[in-house]
């Protein structure tokens, strides 16, 4: 199936409202973001698993980038709590599960061929960098060719100046609001804005705190 595969167009998925599809294993549903392809595809998801749930044992073909979003996610290489940001490279292999249960943000066959470096970290603890206006900080999670991965928190009342993504950018929102001169984006919302796109983010009251990708609009990923 092909779900929001223009990626010319703006989307924005309000996925804390949408219902949960069935996975083709028991207990996991998926909320889906963007997909092309069938069950091996190009996708952007929040996956959840019920308590005691698990994956047969697969391989990754063009990689997979996990956001641990609630309770503790497993596999092979351990327990993994909310919070930690994995990366999978292509050609790896798991069996994943969940004794508690977990919420995870997920992509797929969204890596470089040449992107092969397995990666763990736990945003708990990584420390976080001054971000270019007041009120803004960064947590930089992954950087290959071109493409940025960071958790970007918003103080309340925070605006940062029009600009321009050439590459386009994906935002979800972990917690509080998120606005532009577009809308208010609270949490659980998935942004795709496509290369090139401008616009000037604030904060209200709450603040924010996202997860952004930029520069992967385009990019020459691995295909399924």
């Amino acid at each position: 199936m092909n779900l929001n595969d223009d990626f010319t167009q703006r989307i924005v998925n309000h996925a804390a409202q949408a219902s949960w599809q069935a996975s083709p294993l028991p207990g996991v549903d998926r909320r889906l973001l963007d997909r092309v392809g069938g069950e091996v595809a190009r996708a952007t998801s929040v996956v959840r698993y019920a308590p005691g749930s698990r994956f047969d044992a697969h391989r990754h073909g063009g990689g997979e980038e996990i956001l641990v979003l609630d309770g503790v996610f497993s596999d092979d290489s351990g327990d993994h709590p909310a919070g930690t940001y994995l990366r999978n490279p292509p050609g790896s292999a798991h069996a994943p599960f969940s004794r508690e249960g977990c919420v995870l943000f997920v992509k797929l066959w969204q890596f470089a061929a040449t992107d092969t470096a397995r990666l763990r970290l736990d945003t708990r603890t990584q420390p976080w960098r001054p971000g270019l206006v007041p009120g803004l900080s960064v947590m930089p999670l992954h950087e290959h060719d071109g493409v940025s991965t960071a958790l970007v928190r918003w103080a309340p009342h925070t605006h940062f100046q029009p600009h321009r993504h050439p590459g386009g950018e994906e935002i979800f929102v972990l917690d509080g609001v998120f606005s532009d001169e577009w809308g208010d984006y609270p949490k659980h919302t998935w942004l795709r804005s496509p290369r090139w796109s401008e616009h000037a983010p604030f904060t209200g009251p709450q603040g924010a705190l996202i997860y952004v990708k930029v520069g992967h609009l385009g990019a020459d990923f691995l295909q399924p």
